[in-house]
């Protein structure tokens, strides 16, 4: 049975006599699902109703566990509500004022005549629009939906949801104010015209859920457009959490970050950006393989992105697929498809070999066959120790962007989060096998991230504020 993903809340009417609850628990049980809670709803002196959170693997495992409860004799399910559209009801995101209006006094000073003289003194100065208007903490957040939370091209409305989580994680995790903008432009140049025109407001633009090609054209063609940085998290948010993760892993098993040799496996937007980061931190070999096999010099069928992959890895020139790749690799980092390598090609790897199997819904190779093989492993999913996901980088990096009012993120930017984040685990413990990355709750993630970010802005002179101004 592949774990529960789906979670209901199922509403039933139960005879209040000894043994209906159990009787109940036991037709869920026999469908091989999930209680996760129960609450009472109402009760008579004949009837309790009650709520039951039940986690399902899908709709129709929903469905056997609902049917299961209703041929309990004398139970009546009520309805079934599927509790992730619950929680997104009415949007997960909006609007708040920081400032009363409650007054006449408060009217006079938020509106007219108090606001003539802040518009004519962004007038005078545009620069005091990061000081006195939403602008200087906020982010647009940017999706054509082609590429939405492993679930493929579902349009920019169906990304919505999506880009709120995104918007929610800056405003929970970092305090910064964000704003979702689904576009319906496929062209990479259309992308970057139309939030052109709409970035005034903005002090960034975070980029999410965009397939490539299409992710790394628009970055090219964004950047020159607009005067704020323009980050996008399927890339360098997800290459920091994993370098800092890699970084963690190498100390805990005794290998340096110089001397190891991996191989990284999928080379869409994430595993691109990853190969770069790594190879600017200076990790001792990088071998990169696509559905085609390993990336080389030789090969006459690599994109742009691709060719630069192959000028400055391999330098070997080794061929093969993945499991042709890792014999002898320190580490093996997947972006790639499940189930790609097996127990046989985790003990041809080096001594206490790491895994990371970023897959989704199913990774790389399943913690069950690794648990026995590997020293460290990770995966983008929640429920297993080391989450490597994006979100442990991106609210750090932004917040520490706009602390700095950068013009851009540059890849010294991101390697200082990366450091940041490695150096969250360490500054408490020494890293082991199941943590390598902090919790993306841990209360000292976002403002380590976002100090060692500013101050990389400020060495490269990327900074509009030198760091005594704020």
């Amino acid at each position: 049975m592949s774990g529960p993903t789906h979670s209901l809340t199922i509403r039933a009417t139960i005879p209040a006599r000894v043994g209906m609850l159990g009787e109940v628990m036991a037709a869920i049980a026999s469908e091989e699902a999930l209680v996760g809670g129960v609450d009472i709803v109402r009760s008579t002196s004949d009837t309790v109703t009650r709520d039951m959170a039940v986690l399902v693997r899908d709709d129709l495992h929903g469905e056997r566990v609902r049917i299961a409860i209703a041929e309990v004799a004398d139970v009546e399910v009520e309805g079934v509500a599927d509790r992730a559209l619950l929680a997104h009801a009415g949007g997960k995101v909006g609007m708040r004022n920081r400032v009363p209006v409650a007054t006449r006094d408060d009217l006079s000073m938020a509106y007219t005549p108090g606001v003539a003289r802040v518009c004519m003194a962004i007038n005078e100065d545009p620069e005091r629009a990061w000081e006195y208007t939403i602008k200087g903490n906020s982010v647009m957040v940017v999706s054509d939906g082609t590429a939405v939370v492993g679930q493929g091209d579902l349009g920019p409305l169906a990304a919505l949801p999506a880009m709120e989580a995104k918007c929610m994680f800056l405003r929970e995790l970092a305090g910064i104010d964000a704003f979702p903008l689904p576009v319906t432009q496929r062209d990479p140049e259309a992308i970057a015209r139309t939030v052109a025109r709409c970035v005034s407001p903005f002090a960034g633009v975070h980029v999410t859920d965009v397939a490539a090609p299409t992710c790394f054209e628009l970055g090219r063609a964004l950047a020159p457009k607009v005067d704020v940085p323009v980050f996008q998290d399927d890339q360098a948010g997800t290459a920091a959490a994993l370098l800092a993760a890699l970084v963690n892993s190498l100390e805990f098993v005794g290998k340096r970050l110089s001397n190891a040799r991996v191989v990284v496996a999928g080379l869409g937007p994430g595993g691109v950006a990853t190969v770069r980061l790594l190879v600017a931190a200076g990790v001792g070999e990088v071998t990169a393989c696509d559905s085609r096999g390993a990336v080389h010099t030789g090969r006459d069928d690599l994109t742009e992105d691709d060719r630069w992959v192959a000028e400055h890895t391999n330098g070997a020139r080794r061929t093969g697929t993945a499991s042709d790749l890792v014999a002898g690799a320190d580490a093996f980092i997947g972006l790639s498809t499940p189930g790609l390598l097996d127990a046989d090609d985790l003990r041809r790897m080096a001594s206490d070999p790491i895994v990371f199997a970023l897959a989704m819904p199913e990774p790389e190779v399943a913690r069950g066959v690794a648990d026995e093989l590997v020293r460290v492993y990770a995966t983008g999913r929640p429920d297993v120790p080391n989450q490597i996901h994006s979100a442990l980088a991106f609210p750090g990096i932004w917040r520490g962007a706009l602390d700095a009012r950068a013009r851009t993120i540059d890849e010294s930017m991101v390697l200082a989060a990366a450091g940041a984040i490695a150096e969250t685990v360490t500054q408490t413990s020494a890293p082991s096998a199941d943590r390598v990355v902090p919790s993306i709750f841990d209360p000292e993630l976002v403002p380590n991230v976002a100090r060692a970010v500013r101050s990389a802005a400020e060495a490269a002179g990327l900074a509009r504020v030198p760091e005594s101004v704020a």
